[in-house]
């Protein structure tokens, strides 16, 4: 055998071993085919050999993917049209049922996604959907995961990300909120008025079961006047305030 001979076969041999020879992270498994059929379980991580061409590789990646649901056209039980998006966290937990069950998992997920968020939020009303995030959340993983579970796909989360109404149902939405704050104000105001109300009452009832409680009180609303304006103020005083300060008959 001459020299191109034997760099011929060195070179098949080269090729053959890095067909055999395989290094996979931790967070890969190796789904592997002899003659078309499924091997017994998932190699890997570390050094793997597959012995080519009797033996074909697959490699599946077992790290979290997050997935972006397009925005998606959802009508309101109460009929109003919003956009909405959300975020979907899943993984390969059976790499082996990953490969043969479903022929692209990525796809397939994005696609139950999208189905079962147009399908969950127009099952809800508009203020659920902008108050309740966190049971919608809980509800569309759950759907999801139960969709994904024969794939070997385990749904870890699912996040309502961004719900975009229409203008005029913002403007609408600002006037009620603002009307709102207007009630809660003047609900405040007259409460405010019945609690000054009823103290002026009580304390009315207690001036009127002691005169010179009156009569202290007239002097102090004068020393007030007094010390804040600096001009002469003519103040009409009464008779009977007078009394108080005469000499008291003897008995």
């Amino acid at each position: 055998m001459g020299f191109y001979g034997l760099a011929f076969v060195a070179f098949l041999l080269i090729i053959v071993l890095t067909r055999w020879i395989n290094i996979l992270n931790e967070y890969e498994r190796a789904v592997t085919f002899w003659l078309g059929r499924l091997g017994k379980v998932a190699k890997g991580p570390g050094l793997v050999f597959i012995f080519w061409p009797f033996e074909r590789m697959v490699k599946m990646s077992l790290r979290t993917v997050v997935h972006d649901v397009p925005s998606q056209d959802v009508i309101t039980r109460d009929n109003v049209s919003v956009k909405v998006n959300a975020v979907v966290y899943f993984r390969v937990v059976d790499p082996m049922k990953a490969v043969v069950e479903v022929e692209n998992y990525l796809f397939a997920t994005s696609q139950i996604a999208q189905t079962t968020l147009r399908s969950v939020l127009g099952q809800a009303d508009l203020d659920e959907l902008l108050a309740e995030r966190e049971k919608l959340n809980t509800e569309l993983q759950t759907i999801i995961d139960m969709h994904t579970d024969p794939w070997g796909i385990k749904v870890s989360s699912v996040e309502v990300k961004h719900v975009d109404l229409p203008q005029e149902m913002q403007r609408a939405m600002a006037r009620q909120a603002e009307a709102e704050r207007e009630k809660r104000a003047k609900i405040i105001h007259a409460d405010g008025e019945l609690q000054a109300s009823k103290q002026l009452g009580e304390a009315a009832e207690v001036i009127s079961e002691n005169r010179v409680t009156l009569q202290l009180r007239y002097l102090q609303t004068l020393t007030e006047i007094a010390s804040e304006k600096n001009s002469t103020v003519i103040f009409p005083l009464p008779i009977d305030l007078l009394k108080a300060f005469g000499p008291r008959d003897s008995a």
